[in-house]
C-alpha cells in the first residue's frame, strides 16, 4: 500500500512512522521536513528524477513524495467500546458505503473535529483504500476504524455498553439542530441509495434528519456525515 501527498506522510510520519516501509522523494522539491522525520525515525528514503519519479507515481497527484506503507491496520471493536475510557469517542457506524472517496472525506471530517471512531462491517462495505487515504490526507492516523463481521452485532453491544444511536434519515427524523443528543453517542450514517437498513432503524433511540430547501433533495453520505458529526462534536462539547 502507498500514501501519495505531503500531509498524508507528514502526519503518519509524527504519529505512525513503524508502519513506514520506505519513502521515494522526487528531486528539486522542497521535502526538508519529511526528510528530517524519515532521518529521525531511521527510515530509509531515496531520490528520484521526476521521469522515473513518475513512474512510481501513475499519473497520481503525489506533490514529489510517496511512502510504501504497511497494510491499514483496523481497531478492535472491543477497544473502542471499552466502558474505562474517561472520554468515549462518537462512533459513526457506517452501512452500505461503498465509495472510497466518501469513506476518505468521512475519515477527514472525524479526524479534524476529533474524538470519533468509525466502525464498517466487513461485508458490501468499501474499506480504507489507497484512495480513501488520498482524501482522507492524514486524518486517519487520528480515528480509530473497526471492521465488524456484521454491523447490527456492533451496534447491539454498543447499546449494551451504554452508547445512544441515532441514525440519518432522509424523511421522518428529528431536526438534528433541535435535538438534544445523548452521549455516549454512536450515529448510523447509510448511503444514498439505500439508507439505513430496516434492521438497523429498529435498534435507533431517535432518527435525525437534515432540513432540506424541498422534496427530493439530499445529501451524499460524506457531506451528510460531516454535518452530523458537527453538530454532535459541538453538543458534546457544550454538555461537557
Amino acid at each position: 500500500m502507498n500514501l501519495y501527498g505531503r500531509n498524508s506522510i507528514f502526519e503518519r510520519l509524527k504519529i505512525n512512522p513503524k508502519s513506514i516501509k520506505r519513502i521515494l522523494l522526487e528531486e528539486g522539491k522542497d521535502l526538508s521536513s519529511i526528510r528530517r522525520l524519515s532521518k529521525s525515525n531511521g527510515i530509509p528514503f531515496n531520490c528520484f528524477p521526476q521521469a522515473r519519479f513518475d513512474k512510481f507515481s501513475r499519473n497520481i497527484r503525489s506533490q514529489g513524495v510517496i511512502a510504501e506503507v504497511e497494510e491499514f491496520q483496523y481497531a478492535n471493536l472491543e477497544d473502542i467500546l471499552d466502558p474505562e475510557k474517561v472520554k468515549p469517542p462518537i462512533i459513526l457506524f457506517l452501512d452500505n458505503l461503498n465509495d472510497p472517496q466518501n469513506l476518505g472525506a468521512i475519515l477527514r471530517t472525524c479526524g479534524c473535529f476529533g474524538g470519533f471512531a468509525v466502525v464498517l462491517p466487513k461485508h458490501d462495505s468499501v474499506e480504507v483504500t489507497e484512495a480513501a487515504l488520498r482524501v482522507a490526507s492524514g486524518t486517519e492516523n487520528y480515528v480509530p476504524v473497526a471492521k465488524v463481521n456484521g454491523l447490527l452485532p456492533a451496534v447491539i453491544l454498543a447499546k449494551e455498553r451504554g452508547f445512544w444511536i441515532g441514525g440519518a434519515m432522509t424523511t421522518g427524523g428529528q431536526d438534528i439542530a433541535s435535538v438534544r443528543l445523548n452521549f455516549p453517542l454512536g450515529l448510523i450514517i447509510g448511503s444514498e441509495a439505500k439508507g439505513i437498513r430496516q434492521s438497523l432503524t429498529k435498534e435507533l433511540d431517535f432518527g435525525l434528519s437534515i432540513p432540506m430547501h424541498t422534496g427530493g433533495l439530499s445529501f451524499n453520505a460524506a457531506t451528510a456525515a460531516a454535518i452530523f458529526a458537527y453538530e454532535a462534536i459541538r453538543q458534546k462539547r457544550k454538555q461537557s
